[in-house]
């Protein structure tokens, strides 16, 4: 099986995009498909033994829409020019035909203000009223202004389906062909005593609002999308490149696997890549959130579209065009809007039977009012109201558009959500299950504790310390390292060291400007006769935090200890206090001895350990507190944590981790800090509240305008809805709806302590 993306043209509502559904879900070889209204666009998983791009293309035009098959790279870099072109012809017909239609509405509606308000109007001559006169002004309108209409409910017509253009085009003819008979018979209304009035005025603001109600929505889903275009933006144009001895500048496209590239201060990085020269800070903060500028150095990997800060480096080109982080981010956020949230469904299901519904409503309140009252004006106006109002598209846009606007979001955020599941999922989650290495824990020993016999200068401490990292460097152990760095980060110099011997499980030794220097376990010590009483105290206490303890022997005697353990990440504290307080379980999993994982569970505020655990159990584990009945997230950063992050409800996978976690994960956190955690609940749950308040206002606005439109006040309060006022409610409430989609674009992670980018 394969998968392919279309963008789609030519969609008016949700209805239009349950049709492409069916079209493609009739192409044999088609497995399934998933078409997503807000974003314009399918997702098709297909045999590509049995069927090919062309056919599932043909079948959406078949069906009277548009599709684009979108290839990776296209996905990537944004609009191809075919999809352009086609969406701005589009909507350069559309501004046209609003501007026509409005001018002409304008003066229609001019001349009926008289008869509308029951006034005369001295300025307002009567001609302007006159039938003939707005039946020329307001053929152009129905028909060409509102062709979209005819269009497409002619394309439903054919597919034995109905969409909200049906409606407009049924509710708008109605009016039209109406106003035709006393037009050109007025002499038979009279006769039977009926007033000849004429509704050309409202069939054609009515088609003007809605146009004008369409250029609006179009403009702001295309806001929905602005993370995307933010992204694609990031990228460098150029890059400067190092190609037979000389710096040449080359478009980005050019760069290939293995050039050397020079970035210089204030320029962006333009792929991925490792520093073979110099050094320097950059910023990173445009794809994982952090601010604070991260140093880089020879053999340290830097990430294209981030900026260099300081200094001027020469790096490898290790990743190109779609292969990029960045192109990553923007496919994996484009996947994520494309997808469909389980509670689309309920919105999906009223789609299916929402049209049909409203023209059988229609029907009967033409027959009820005509037969109770006995008027066909009144039995007019409400059915072409109940016609107009009736808009299957607040619905649709209900889901999409917060879901678009929360992905993109949470990528500004250094958050990538797979999937809408997800994004929904979230915001239910009772337990959440962190792994202690790397997650929890840096992920790599360092020291902590650097401990000297009394009496020891600072001086002599210094020394002690350049002696212990020279014979170190010579150790491939992580815990030789450990020494290293800390040492490195002290300022000492290194020197070499003579005679290095390392014996397993014990230590090293050799000579360091003549002196013997001996670092290792307590037992190898005494074993070698070193009398260790000297920090016996401070060694005990270290063991009991579940530090690792080194020893430091000169000449034959203990000149001091080194704790060295895997320190907790400065976030991790109080991320975890955050989550209590949002009402979640907070666990730790780990395959270190309970005694360490209770040292760390301690630091951090965790009451709940799974220790000593195997890396094959943990998906156990996470299963185990699910039969307890908890909707369970797991954090987590290595190839072990893959099972565990599978079998999670919400796989949270931290960046800085290996591909396999990343790939078995459903979030990820781009920057390894725990922060993001909390703003991925965060944002789960503000978009969920966005999604249920657009479809809560959808179907009470369907719910109230459609019993309205139908007369059931009038018995009451003697009052009929007019259809121009039901064409403006309409046109309006899908932009409505988006609208407060894009007010997650104002979201902002809140947490007490330190706050998150």
């Amino acid at each position: 099986m394969e998968n392919a993306n279309f963008k789609l043209r030519g969609m008016s509502c949700a209805s239009c995009a349950k049709n492409i559904e069916e079209a493609i879900h009739s192409v044999q070889g088609v497995d399934e498909c998933s078409v997503n209204f807000g974003a314009e666009q399918a997702t098709v998983t297909y045999n590509p033994k049995r069927t090919n791009l062309k056919a599932i293309q043909d079948a959406v035009d078949a069906a009277g829409y548009a599709a684009f098959p979108l290839q990776e790279q296209e996905m990537i870099t944004g609009e191809t020019d075919t999809e352009q072109a086609a969406r701005l012809a589009e909507l350069g017909k559309l501004r046209r035909r609003l501007i026509f239609g409005g001018v002409m509405t304008t003066i229609l509606v001019i001349g009926g203000l008289p008869m509308m308000t029951g006034l005369h109007i001295p300025w307002i001559p009567d001609w302007l009223h006159h039938p003939w006169l707005q039946l020329i002004l307001t053929t152009p309108i129905q028909f060409w202004s509102g062709e979209s209409f005819y269009q497409g409910a002619w394309k439903a017509f054919k597919r034995h389906t109905a969409t909200m253009d049906t409606l407009v085009a049924l509710g708008t003819s109605a009016a039209f062909f109406y106003s035709l008979f006393p037009t050109f018979f007025p002499g038979f209304f009279s006769e039977q005593g009926l007033s000849p009035d004429v509704y050309y005025e409202i069939s054609a603001v009515v088609i003007t609002l809605i146009l004008l109600g369409r250029l609006l929505e179009n403009r702001a889903k295309g806001q929905t999308s602005e993370a995307i275009r933010k992204l694609i933006g990031l990228q460098a144009k150029t890059a400067r490149a190092i190609r037979n001895g000389r710096e040449v500048d080359i478009p980005i496209a050019e760069v290939v696997l293995g050039d050397i590239i020079i970035v210089r201060p204030g320029e962006k990085i333009p792929v991925d890549g490792e520093i073979v020269d110099g050094s320097s800070t950059i910023d990173e903060s445009m794809v994982t959130g952090e601010s604070i500028p991260v140093q880089k150095h020879p053999g340290d990997e830097v990430i294209g579209a981030t900026i260099n800060k300081t200094g001027s480096f020469k790096f490898r080109a290790t990743r190109v065009g779609k292969d990029t982080f960045l192109a990553q981010i923007v496919k994996l956020v484009q996947q994520a809007q494309g997808s469909k949230a389980p509670i689309q469904k309920l919105a999906d299901r009223v789609t299916g039977w929402f049209v049909p519904a409203v023209i059988a409503i229609a029907i009967a309140t033409f027959i009820i009012w005509y037969n109770v009252m006995g008027n066909v004006t009144m039995a007019l106006i409400t059915t072409v109201g109940v016609l107009i109002i009736a808009c299957p598209c607040a619905l649709g846009l209900a889901t999409p558009t917060s879901i678009m606007v929360g992905t993109g979001k949470g990528a500004e955020n250094g958050i990538l959500i797979k999937g809408a599941e997800s994004l929904e999922l979230a915001h239910k989650l009772q337990a959440i299950v962190l792994d202690k290495t790397g997650t929890i824990t840096q992920g790599e020993p360092t020291v902590t504790d650097f401990v000297t016999v009394r009496g020891t200068t600072n001086e002599n401490e210094f020394k002690l310390l350049q002696l212990a990292a020279s014979i170190e460097r010579n150790s491939e152990h992580p815990l030789a390292e450990a020494v290293v760095q800390y040492a490195r980060s002290q300022g000492v110099e290194l020197t070499d060291a003579k005679d290095f011997e390392a014996i397993a499980g014990s230590g090293v030794r050799g000579y360091v400007s003549d002196r013997l220097v001996q670092l290792g376990t307590h037992r190898w010590l005494n074993d070698l006769g070193i009398d260790t009483s000297i920090l016996e105290e401070q060694w005990e206490r270290l063991e009991k935090l579940g530090k690792t303890v080194i020893w430091i022997a000169v000449d034959g005697k203990i000149r001091g200890i080194m704790g060295i353990a895997d320190a907790v990440k400065p976030s991790s504290a109080n991320v975890i206090r955050v989550l209590h307080r949002m009402g979640l379980e907070v666990v730790m999993l780990t395959g270190d001895n309970r005694r360490t994982a209770e040292v760390i569970a301690r630091e951090v505020g965790i009451e709940r350990v799974f220790a000593e655990v195997r890396p094959d159990r943990k998906a156990a584990t996470v299963e185990q507190l699910q039969s307890e009945g908890k909707v369970v997230a797991m954090v987590g950063d290595g190839i072990n944590d893959a099972p565990a992050l599978a079998q999670a409800d919400v796989g949270m996978a931290i960046g800085t981790g290996t591909d396999v976690a990343i790939a078995a994960s459903d979030i990820t956190l781009i920057s390894g800090d725990l922060q993001g955690i909390v703003t991925a609940i965060q944002l789960s749950r503000a978009t969920m509240r966005n999604i249920k308040q657009n479809l809560f206002f959808a179907f009470i606005y369907n719910v109230a305008g459609i019993p309205i439109a139908a007369g059931i006040l009038f018995p009451f309060f003697g009052w009929l809805l007019n259809p121009i006022i039901a064409g403006a409610a309409m046109a309006f409430s899908s932009v409505s709806v988006v609208t407060n989609a894009l007010r997650l674009r104002n979201f902002q992670p809140k947490s007490s302590g330190k706050s998150i980018v």
